[in-house]
């Protein structure tokens, strides 16, 4: 009887520390589903605020916000080229800096017949360094700068191991991704807080939030963008100066378009501007796309480890 006793108080004891236990699980489940759902419900309401509502609203007039001047670094191809346009089709002057002469006056004589606007270039190499910013004052000095595009950058010609790009690769890339976008906030920055008045924007990239491997030095160059943006803006916005952080994925290429059936996807760099520009003074921090805000949601969600292990695979056919 006395051994029933016992099995039944042992029984009643695991029974209580088994509930509390369960309960205990119970509540941290529904935490990670309040605070999951909450996300989402965050997530919604920013693709709705920054993709949706402007394009409903009547557009708004970026020379009486930031000013009649523009200047976009590598404007003569890519984002660069079709922000420039989309900037020219609302009235703004634009000033184009590129390190090739012929793209530059192409691209220069071809805003200017399309929208009638004003176009000035200033050709110079950010590889050079300091030596590469002195034709940009000189040209500056007389304008005022209201909006600064920072859209120049190096690439890898192919994936490949750190130890495998040379000093020159290094230096170019980082003088031209990181210096040329100091550089140039640096220079047009005290116009825009004299006027109290101005917006830059920085090219980062979505496919760089995750650790890339064999693409090391390009990718933190755009985590670095990303960083530098919002710390400026957090710096600046209280003075009148909107600093944005655009972080786009996939963008067609002249030589790549996409099929019709995946435009939406990847979308061209006319189509990419048109829908980034409208999210300035709206959002700091943004893909620039409705269908690229959905991939970074998705992005944030896949462990590290999976990323690195897609990249490596990915690395291997190219």
């Amino acid at each position: 009887m006395a051994a029933v006793d016992s099995f039944a108080l042992l029984y009643r004891q695991i029974t209580l520390i088994s509930n509390s236990y369960f309960e205990t699980l119970a509540f941290l489940g529904a935490c990670y589903v309040t605070r999951t759902t909450i996300n989402v419900v965050i997530d919604f309401y920013s693709l709705v605020r920054v993709h949706l509502i402007p394009h409903l609203s009547r557009r708004k007039d970026l020379i009486k916000c930031y000013g009649e001047w523009a200047l976009v670094t590598g404007g003569t191809e890519g984002i660069g080229k079709a922000y420039a346009e989309e900037l020219a089709s609302q009235g703004i002057n634009i000033i184009l800096i590129s390190h090739d002469y012929s793209k530059l006056e192409a691209t220069a004589k071809r805003i200017t017949e399309m929208f009638k606007v004003e176009t000035i270039t200033i050709e110079t190499d950010f590889t050079k360094g300091q030596e590469s910013y002195q034709p940009i004052k000189e040209v500056l000095k007389d304008k005022e700068i209201g909006i600064l595009v920072n859209t120049a950058n190096v690439v890898h010609k192919c994936p490949q191991p750190f130890l495998c790009l040379s000093k020159d690769q290094l230096c170019d890339i980082l003088n031209v991704n990181i210096a040329a976008v100091n550089m140039m906030t640096h220079i047009v920055l005290p116009g825009m807080l004299k006027r109290q008045k101005g917006a830059i924007i920085n090219i980062s990239s979505g496919s760089y939030f995750i650790p890339t491997t064999h693409m090391a030095v390009y990718s933190s160059t755009k985590a670095y963008l990303d960083h530098f943006s919002r710390a400026l803006h957090y710096e600046y916005s209280s003075k009148g100066i909107f600093v944005q952080s655009l972080m786009p994925f996939y963008v067609a290429s002249d030589k790549s378009k996409s099929s019709w059936y995946l435009s939406w996807l990847f979308p061209s760099a006319n189509v990419y501007s048109r829908h980034a520009i409208s999210t300035l003074g709206i959002s700091s921090r943004t893909p620039g796309y409705w269908v690229h805000s959905i991939q970074l949601i998705f992005t944030q969600w896949i462990p590290e480890c999976l990323w690195i292990w897609g990249m490596n695979m990915m690395n291997k056919y190219k």
